[in-house]
């Protein structure tokens, strides 16, 4: 058996795969899918040949930010809600711990979907087939934000209680990640007061938004999976959930690129409102440009607990630091402040 990182107690995934049916005599192998930020990524084959994934969160929350305690939750939440939907090809969830307890840890255990991250084809695939493949996943996004939630906010209520208004709840989540600033000292281009002035700017349109939907937040090229011959390749999976919350379907876009517009990309909006009745209006895009500011906050504030290299972290200060800026400017633009 390949074993992962570190030995001991913290990564002795024996009792987990047992309590999931899998037995030590039928795992082949056991290796470290690299790539993650936060949680451990295992990829489990037995001997059957059948493989699956199993994510295992850090044993303490003191290094993560306020959202990222309970991402798991929030992982098995968009799989499950999403489980069935034609064309949103999610891992089944075979099992999972969401608490631990009875001496094992929290984890997930799913399928493996098929196919390549699709940022790894992305330097050879042609303009046509890149074009149709973004009017597939404005399609594939249109059907997963059909589904709705219970409240606005993340399922597992970290940084605050579901909330029946999405300014609430977006207003508690961007806090949050105001507050991990000052815990970790983390460097920002503005004061804390021009987020918060370019929030109260938007309260309006924040109010427009009625119903809480399926919103994956993390939806760079890197969790989207293609498989197929070249020039024929289909989305076949939508991968790593976890920072899933129930919002705004718009909050989805910054996501999709993170230093451009994806609301002006022709192909994935025809694709995505050619499915929905969404208008991007000036109060539209204003919201588009909040989400986008908090994407940029979490980037920034969260090279403090990940570490992140000293050539990383000023490409960021730069590029993100400026686009951040930039977005707060347009958000209070936008709505007339």
């Amino acid at each position: 058996m390949t074993e992962p990182p570190g030995t001991g107690e913290d990564m002795d995934t024996g009792p987990i795969l047992e309590q999931a049916g899998i037995p030590r005599s039928r795992v082949a192998s056991l290796e470290p899918v690299g790539g993650g930020t936060y949680n451990t990524l295992l990829r489990v084959c037995t001997t059957d040949g059948t493989r699956s994934m199993l994510k295992l969160p850090p044993r303490s929350h003191t290094a993560g930010l306020e959202y990222e305690h309970g991402l798991l939750t929030g992982e098995v939440t968009y799989y499950r809600r999403a489980a069935g939907l034609h064309g949103v090809p999610v891992p089944s969830v075979l099992h999972c711990r969401l608490h631990d307890e009875d001496g094992l840890r929290k984890h997930l255990l799913m399928s493996e979907r098929p196919g390549s991250a699709w940022n790894t084809l992305a330097d050879t695939m042609p303009a046509h087939e890149r074009s149709r493949l973004r009017r597939s996943l404005g399609r594939t996004l249109a059907r997963a934000h059909s589904v709705t939630g219970p409240g606005f906010g993340y399922p597992a209520e970290s940084v605050a209680a579901l909330s029946p208004g999405w300014r609430t709840a977006f207003t508690a989540m961007l806090e949050a990640v105001l507050r991990d600033a000052d815990r970790y000292s983390a460097w920002l281009p503005v004061p804390h007061s021009a987020v918060r002035s370019a929030l109260r700017s938007a309260a309006m349109a924040l109010d427009e938004v009625e119903t809480p939907v399926l919103v994956h937040f993390d939806l760079w090229e890197g969790n989207i999976l293609l498989q197929g011959p070249p020039g024929e390749r289909e989305i076949s999976g939508i991968v790593d959930g976890e920072r899933m919350f129930w919002g705004d379907p718009l909050a989805e876009l910054p996501s999709l690129h993170v230093t451009g517009a994806a609301e002006d990309d022709p192909d994935l909006m025809a694709g995505y409102l050619g499915a929905t009745a969404h208008r991007l209006d000036d109060s539209a895009r204003a919201r588009i440009q909040l989400y986008r500011s908090y994407l940029y906050l979490i980037m920034l504030v969260e090279t403090v607990p990940r570490r992140t290299s000293r050539k990383e972290t000023e490409w960021l200060r730069t590029h993100i630091g400026g686009a951040l800026k930039a977005a707060l400017s347009t958000a209070a633009r936008l709505t007339g402040s």
